[in-house]
């Protein structure tokens, strides 16, 4: 039975912001760190590509997670854009960076927030992800880029953990966005007696228009409840929910590599990108691996 997520929907935005000082009532930062145990845990799989990190060109608030060699792009393989939103909505990324690798290790073009000297502290928008899809754009045409004419920039995604799952609900609504993931995270519903609040509200889930990936870590994740809500909320595209038993609100995000949750990240970018009928396994069907998978629990609408 899924737990009741007592939280309103601006509480929950501020559990989620990173500020530490004033939790909510019934939300711990105990509560916000939990982890699934490494021992035992299946193991991040990276792809065949060996991969760089590098400051964005000219954009000092974004980081690039790449394949070194680009030699197969566009000839033999496609660089897809995944852009990414941290836990927090923090701006530093450095803490995803084994979780982004493993990513881009597949062959995507991974890009981050990144703190910059000497600004203030803040926490990212969804106008600094939307930033990050406007540089690859402009990567791809600019003369000298060692990008030019390799991003695939009709293919984007966005993804995000927590705080950053909210920031890639909003994104979700640009018609250059093919698709989303949301993990740890889900969008609650509209309080006219709330302030105004910078978050979507599950009023944007309607206004999505590519297939959405759900996933949480069931019921040691607070926004377990929540993530649930949001599957049942969304019935005009494909979307896949999955609650990964025992992982927590962290879940695998400090796993070597990003661990299991890093695994379905790409997996479900290979499936929908790179047409990897392999990758599609883990979510397609009655029979796909999460769905028998006994450390899962998972449902799903229009996926073929």
């Amino acid at each position: 039975m899924l737990r009741t997520l007592a939280l309103c929907g601006s509480a929950a935005l501020f559990a989620l912001s990173g500020v530490a000082s004033a939790q909510p009532p019934g939300i711990t930062m105990e509560m916000i760190n939990t982890v699934l145990p490494l021992e035992g845990a299946p193991l991040a799989v990276p792809g065949r590509y060996a991969v760089i990190s590098e400051p964005a060109f000219q954009s000092a608030g974004h980081v690039v997670y790449r394949p070194a060699d680009l030699s197969a792009f566009p000839n033999t393989d496609t660089l897809p854009v995944m852009v990414w939103g941290n836990g927090g909505c923090a701006i530093n990324s450095a803490r995803y960076g084994g979780f982004l690798s493993t990513i881009a290790s597949h062959g995507f073009l991974v890009l981050a927030t990144a703190a910059v000297e000497g600004e203030a502290r803040r926490q990212a928008t969804a106008d600094d992800l939307r930033a990050a899809v406007d540089w690859a754009e402009a990567e791809n045409r600019r003369a000298g880029s060692q990008l030019r004419g390799k991003i695939a920039t009709d293919q984007v995604a966005v993804m995000g953990q927590s705080c950053g799952g909210f920031l890639s609900v909003s994104l979700g609504l640009d018609p250059r966005v093919d698709t989303i993931g949301v993990f740890n995270s889900g969008v609650q519903p509209a309080n006219p007696d709330a302030p105004a609040s910078a978050f979507p509200t599950a009023d944007s889930l309607a206004q999505l228009h590519g297939p959405v990936l759900l996933i949480n870590g069931h019921e040691r994740d607070f926004m377990m409840s929540a993530s649930h809500a949001n599957f049942e909320m969304i019935n005009h595209v494909p979307v896949f929910y999955g609650a990964r038993h025992n992982a927590g609100h962290t879940a695998t995000v400090d796993h070597p590599g990003g661990g299991e949750f890093a695994n379905v990240a790409s997996n479900w970018l290979r499936l929908h990108f790179k047409s990897d009928d392999e990758a599609g396994k883990m979510f397609v069907g009655a029979n796909c691996a999460l769905c028998t998978n006994p450390n899962w629990e998972t449902d799903s609408k229009g996926l073929d």
